[in-house]
């Protein structure tokens, strides 16, 4: 296993991570997502323990930046059909290098940057290549608690769970 200690950024793509996948369309057009609550309660416990978040999609939708701003999310890319340049925007943004950064994806467009990040994680469900690039494939499908799982595990790894976890003790 890698060292997990530096790792500052959680860069996260949503469809197939903090989503299942589906794109669903309601009657007037409109799309919708649906996001587990246990993702987002995780991403709000990796932004409590001092470090930022990401959202890396190549489509763009209201609902991913809805999302995001429910989180306090800032740092977000969408549209990124090439997701190199807005790895490297991200970074940036966060004044974070690619050995700061982990990377939770789950489909072909995601291969680049998880091989350019320090760690890089797949969903249960991802595609076969993703999975096997992974340095971690959580047992959650993506949508139903995959993202909990990697931060979870980072947080442990960096000592710092049990802090979470003393608010509610």
């Amino acid at each position: 296993m890698k060292d997990l200690s530096k790792i500052r950024l959680l860069i996260c793509d949503v469809d197939g991570v903090l989503t299942d996948g589906r794109i669903i369309f309601d009657a007037s057009g409109v799309e919708c997502k649906e996001f587990h609550v246990r993702d987002g309660a995780g991403l709000r416990y990796w932004i409590r323990a001092g470090h930022q978040v990401a959202l890396l999609t190549g489509r763009e939708t209201a609902a991913t930046a809805r999302r995001a701003a429910e989180l306090g999310i800032v740092l977000v890319e969408q549209g990124a059909t090439d997701k190199l340049p807005a790895l490297a925007r991200l970074l940036a943004a966060a004044g974070c290098a690619a050995s700061e950064a982990a990377y939770v994806g789950d489909d072909l467009p995601d291969l680049p940057v998880m091989r350019k990040v320090i760690f890089a994680a797949a969903p249960a469900d991802a595609a076969d290549e993703v999975r096997a690039a992974a340095d971690y494939v959580t047992a959650a499908p993506g949508g139903a608690g995959a993202v909990r799982e990697v931060v979870e595990l980072l947080l442990k790894a960096q000592n710092r769970w049990a802090g979470i976890m003393e608010r509610y003790l």
